[in-house]
């Protein structure tokens, strides 16, 4: 029987999709206390993307503490219960393949906190002016 084949941008939709299903299913883990680590449970921890690969099997899961608090901490627990958030993962997911995760800090708030101080800087406000 022939494989149905689907175009680039199907895979890539069905790629963004289980992308969001698994940062759904993170966050809610985290934000249930489901986790039995104490630091995590002490942290408020968003997941705020999760990029899969296009085989679906590895996942990177961006992560911030609120306020950006004990970051390292809270990556090193992550990265500790990697194990129980694989299998969480898979149970709900219901996929062949249970994706690896890894978890990375989200530094876009500090690019784009960065990108505001350069706009704001004098030097940039008069050259971007009205001439």
């Amino acid at each position: 029987m022939a494989r149905n084949q689907s175009t680039p941008e199907q895979q890539s939709v069905r790629v963004l999709k289980v992308g969001e299903r698994v940062r759904h299913i993170l966050s809610e883990l985290l934000a249930r206390g489901e986790v039995h680590d104490e630091v995590l449970t002490a942290h408020s921890v968003s997941v705020t993307e999760v990029r899969m690969t296009p085989d679906l099997r590895n996942a990177n899961a961006y992560v911030k503490p609120l306020l950006g608090e004990d970051e390292d901490v809270v990556l090193k627990a992550l990265r500790t219960n990697t194990a129980f958030f694989q299998r969480e993962v898979a149970k709900r997911l219901g996929l062949k393949f249970a994706p690896r995760l890894q978890f990375k800090p989200d530094e876009s708030f500090d690019e784009a906190e960065r990108i505001e101080r350069l706009l704001n800087d004098p030097k940039v406000a008069r050259d971007l002016g009205d001439t």
